[in-house]
């Protein structure tokens, strides 16, 4: 695939693969009808204070015209801002594309989901970082995940992530069948047809896919389920740190550029985090609060060269933007400062097995801890909503000129 662009200035013929990963997957989709009614009980309440302010003092009016000004603050942020959200990535982001499939990798079960009104496949107690980012996008719900939607639903977005899903093909073997990018690649392909079908055209598919936000976050297996588990995997015997990195760059960049040919346009790059501070790595060191600077050195090398692919790809692609969202610094300020952002717990999972509650993951019907919001992980590996929210609005908003570069999600969105 790859070898048909679709063009954004004019219309192509587009020959598009069959995809190779239909499988049928239950994902509940969590609706957001409290914002909305919100929205719009809001400015009747208001209608009413204004009617009243009549027969008020000055000091009553004035607080009614503050009120309007939240109401109209409130319509304009409640705008979605971009026409669709597409989706790529690991278990970070897997909304249940992994349900169905047979595999360890699935989070399909309690408790799971325990703040989000169930299990969904989300590996998280609720939220994931891009249904954060939805919301903050003004998305009225949740993007679905892939094998969940059909017709005109396609239209605001697919979440394509699964699992244990690496940028090398063999990434995440031991665990079971999933989804490695470059079939999350294959799905969007497919998605795109569908588009075309349901648009009626090429010309305007393009020009509707170009206003759309590609977030992409993936490596995280890559190296905890291939380079770091010499059992399963010769990679660390084969390449250096830097190899490895470098071989990852290109397999990614050849993704990237296979999404641009097909009419993604804005993209958001999320970078790895540091693995060497999961519950699961410190359960492994000595005194159970050290990171494990072997791992967290190789993300950062990997990080590094994602950082300067963004500058290559915005040169190689000017009618595009590339953005990079530096996941392993704002979760290394939660993990350095975790009193400014609510957290008590930094070095162990909210629910788990074993030493911080780490060397075991979630088990199904297990117990989690009851201050879920105290906590920065749900469990050996991923965050908790607390989390994920923190690292979403500081990837939609950057708070320091590291968190987003070149610029923001919010800025991408603009564009």
């Amino acid at each position: 695939f790859g070898h048909t662009n679709l063009k954004v200035s004019s219309p192509t013929k587009l020959k598009l693969p069959e995809s190779k990963y239909q499988t049928s997957i239950y994902i509940h989709t969590t609706s957001l009808d409290f914002f909305t009614s919100l929205h719009f009980s809001l400015p009747v309440f208001f209608l009413y204070s204004i009617h009243f302010g009549f027969e008020m003092e000055s000091y009553s009016r004035k607080w009614c015209v503050v009120f309007v000004l939240l109401a109209l603050a409130s319509s304009v942020a409640k705008a979605q801002q971009v026409p669709c959200y597409f989706i790529f990535g690991d278990s970070l982001v897997d909304n249940g594309n992994n349900n169905g499939l047979v595999s360890f990798a699935r989070a399909n079960y309690f408790p799971y989901g325990i703040d989000f009104g169930g299990p969904t496949g989300r590996f998280s107690n609720g939220k994931t970082t891009v249904d954060e980012i939805a919301e903050l996008l003004g998305f009225k719900d949740y993007i679905p995940a892939y094998n969940t939607v059909s017709g005109r639903q396609i239209l605001t977005g697919v979440n394509y992530a699964s699992a244990a899903a690496g940028i090398r093909e063999e990434t995440g073997r031991q665990l079971g069948q999933r989804i490695s990018f470059s079939g999350q690649v294959r799905n969007y392909q497919t998605t795109v047809q569908q588009v075309v079908s349901v648009l009626g055209g090429e010309a305007q598919a393009a020009d509707y896919l170009k206003k759309c936000i590609y977030s992409v976050g993936i490596g995280s297996n890559d190296y905890l389920n291939n380079y770091f588990m010499p059992t399963f995997y010769s990679s660390s015997r084969q390449f250096t740190p830097e190899q490895f990195a470098d071989d990852l760059i290109s397999r990614y960049t050849t993704q990237l550029n296979a999404l641009y040919n097909y009419g993604a346009r804005k993209f958001s790059l999320i970078g790895v985090g540091a693995i060497g501070c999961s519950p699961n790595a410190l359960s492994r060191s000595r005194d159970s609060k050290t990171c494990d600077d072997r791992i967290n050195s190789a993300n950062q090398i990997f990080n590094n060269k994602l950082r300067s692919m963004v500058d290559q790809l915005n040169n190689n692609h000017p009618d595009a933007r590339f953005t990079y969202i530096n996941a392993y610094g704002i979760f290394q300020d939660m993990i350095t400062n975790p009193s400014r952002f609510g957290f008590t717990t930094t070095n162990a999972g909210c629910c788990g097995i074993g030493r911080n509650a780490g060397q075991i993951t979630c088990l199904p019907g297990q117990r989690p801890c009851g201050n879920r919001n105290a906590y920065v992980f749900w469990d050996a590996f991923h965050p908790t909503e607390a989390a994920n929210v923190v690292i979403a609005r500081r990837s939609y908003t950057a708070q320091s000129p590291s968190d987003a570069y070149p610029i923001d999600i919010s800025s991408l969105a603009r564009l």
